[in-house]
Parts: structure tokens; C-alpha cells; sequence
């Protein structure tokens, strides 16, 4: 196979699982909102993984040799993983400006970042589940997490991205203990030099290296 073909982005959530209109409405939220659901919370899971289903099939159709599940269950690309991590507090968020220049809620990181538990396992389980082909998932990246923060903890961005590179490191080696062919994480490097630091607390997989795309 030449080219694999593969899904860049997120695959349109249907109408009857979120709240497009309300979600259209705003940029893509940094913190939690669970308010963009449509389903009850007793049923969203089950909800979410019809449409995660619908998504794949759709991809298989459309004859793509790398299936993913699409980010059905996120509200936006970072802020499942991001609001999942120790050392940020999600009760009280911070503020950052959006790419319109208008403050935004974001998390507020108010101790060291680390992982309390995998954050997309389940979710790459339930996709290996779904289908035979080749699969992937995404991953926010170290520097695009820093950038949607704010920090009162590091001191500096840098440092930041770098508490963040140990998370998304554990996150990458779950998710190819897990059965994933590729990870995608979409983060621009701060510098040449951060990312000399950043390689090695990422992972040692050179294939699940995304932070300069």
C-alpha cells in the first residue's frame, strides 16, 4: 500500500447527540460542557458509542485503510484529556484569550500535571472492537495544552509543555499497549530546543512522535 488513506479531524457528531447549534455558537470550549449533550447522562455513553459505530462504518465505506473513532465522545479536541490530569483544577477554571481576542475559560493548572488514570484506553478498546482495519486516535499535544491553560503553577510555558509531554508520553504508551497502529497529536515545538528536551519524556516510539506536525 502506497498511500494509506486515513480521517484528519474530528468526523461531524450527529444532530441528535450534540447540540450543534449552541456549539456553532462559540469557539471550541477549553474546559468541560456537558451542557453541548444532548443525552441524558444516563445514556450518554451508550449514545456515544452508537454514533462512534456510525463513524467507523461510514469510514469503512468510504474505503479508508486507517480507521479512528472519530473524537465522537470529546466536546473538542483537547479539553477530555486536558480536564482529566492531575494538578488542574476544574472546579475553579482560569481564563486565556480565544484566536478572537475575547477571554475564554480555560483550565487553570495549580500543581504538578500527571495523569490519574488512562484517559483514551477505553476508547481505543472500544474502537480495535469495532472493526478489522487499521486504526488510530488522536492525542492533544504537550505545547497546544499550554497554550490553552492558564498557569499558576510552572512559572513558564515551557515548563508547562514539559509537564504535559510526561502525560501525553504515559497516554501514547497505553494506547499502543492498547492495540493502536498510530497516534496523531496535533502541537507546534516551542523551540529547537524544547523539543530536544520534550523527545524524551514523550515516549521512545518514534512512530508515536507527532509534535512537529
Amino acid at each position: 500500500m502506497l498511500f494509506p488513506t486515513s480521517l484528519v479531524g474530528s468526523y461531524p457528531q450527529p444532530d441528535w447527540l450534540i447540540d450543534r447549534a449552541r456549539l456553532a455558537g462559540r469557539f471550541p470550549p477549553r474546559v468541560r460542557a456537558r451542557e453541548l449533550w444532548r443525552i441524558e447522562p444516563a445514556y450518554l455513553e451508550q449514545a456515544q458509542d452508537d454514533a462512534t459505530v456510525l463513524a467507523i462504518r461510514a469510514q469503512e465505506e468510504a474505503g479508508l485503510d486507517i480507521v479512528t473513532d472519530g473524537e465522537i465522545r470529546r466536546e473538542s479536541y483537547s479539553n477530555r484529556f486536558a480536564t482529566a490530569l492531575y494538578g488542574v483544577d476544574i472546579d475553579n477554571p482560569g481564563t486565556a484569550l480565544d484566536r478572537s481576542g475575547h477571554p475564554n475559560p480555560v483550565p487553570r493548572v495549580t500543581g504538578p500535571i500527571r495523569r490519574r488514570h488512562p484517559v483514551e484506553a477505553e476508547d481505543l478498546k472500544f474502537l480495535r472492537a469495532s472493526t478489522n482495519r487499521t486504526i488510530k486516535i488522536t492525542v492533544p499535544g504537550p505545547f497546544t495544552m499550554a497554550q490553552q491553560a492558564q498557569d499558576d503553577y510552572y512559572g513558564s510555558t515551557e515548563s508547562l509543555a514539559l509537564g504535559y509531554a510526561e502525560a501525553v508520553g504515559e497516554e501514547v504508551q497505553d494506547l499502543f499497549a492498547a492495540g493502536a497502529a498510530a497516534t496523531r497529536s496535533r502541537s507546534r515545538p516551542l523551540s529547537p530546543a524544547w523539543t530536544a528536551r520534550c523527545w524524551p519524556r514523550w515516549t521512545a516510539r518514534p512512530s508515536s512522535w507527532a509534535c512537529l506536525t
